[in-house]
């Protein structure tokens, strides 16, 4: 799957993620754009969009979108590190237009 990663999202995360194609928003640049025309720039070119924001499923109407959405409850790398399996899994598993949202385990 191609992966478009939120810049919120921790990068040494991608480092650690296998299997999919990776290109933060950035590399896209698309770094400054809302959440509403990120989403529809990068559903033409993308399967997945990984991002931070608890907030996005609230502000923006999901339904209907092709690209799915992993939601991460924290962008905090050493919250993030030992948990790095969790995420492999669910980007192994979400399937097109749908929302999921991750909770990373406080240690």
């Amino acid at each position: 799957m191609n992966v478009l990663v939120d810049e919120c999202v921790a990068k040494p995360l991608v480092k650690r993620l296998r299997g999919h194609q990776f290109k933060t928003a950035q590399e896209m640049g698309w770094a400054s754009v809302k959440n509403g025309r990120l989403l529809t720039q990068a559903q033409a070119s993308f399967d997945v969009f990984l991002t931070c924001d608890q907030n996005l499923e609230y502000q923006q109407n999901l339904k209907g979108w092709k690209i799915a959405v992993l939601v991460l409850s924290t962008n905090l790398w050493p919250a993030i590190k030992p948990h790095c399996d969790l995420v492999q899994k669910a980007l192994d598993a979400i399937t097109p237009g749908q929302c999921v949202n991750l909770q990373i385990p406080a240690d």
